[in-house]
């Protein structure tokens, strides 16, 4: 476990997040916990680390995506060096 994020508070989020069923229940919890330009830096986010186990390079990545190279650099970091859960997610993803 990440013990510096793992507490009550985190925890409830985090069970109310497993009792979504739906992507339409997704954005209806999502739109009125973050804000348009959170939600859009999370989703950007998820969609680079998804290039980035393609394999993709950081120019096609910027292009497609309009990250930042620095925000490229940080979920790259992540994926070699984090928790795994981004690619636990793609790959869940990719199984549905």
């Amino acid at each position: 476990m990440n013990n510096k994020l793992e507490d009550q508070y985190m925890d409830y989020l985090f069970q109310c997040i497993l009792t979504l069923k739906s992507v339409e229940e997704c954005y209806q919890f999502f739109e009125d916990l973050c804000t348009v330009a959170e939600l859009k830096a999370m989703s950007q986010r998820m969609h680079v680390a998804k290039m980035l186990t393609e394999d993709r390079v950081y120019n096609d990545i910027v292009k497609m995506t309009g990250a930042s190279t620095a925000t490229i650099s940080r979920v790259n970091r992540c994926l070699s060096y984090g928790t795994n859960g981004y690619r636990m997610a793609i790959d869940r993803a990719k199984e549905q």
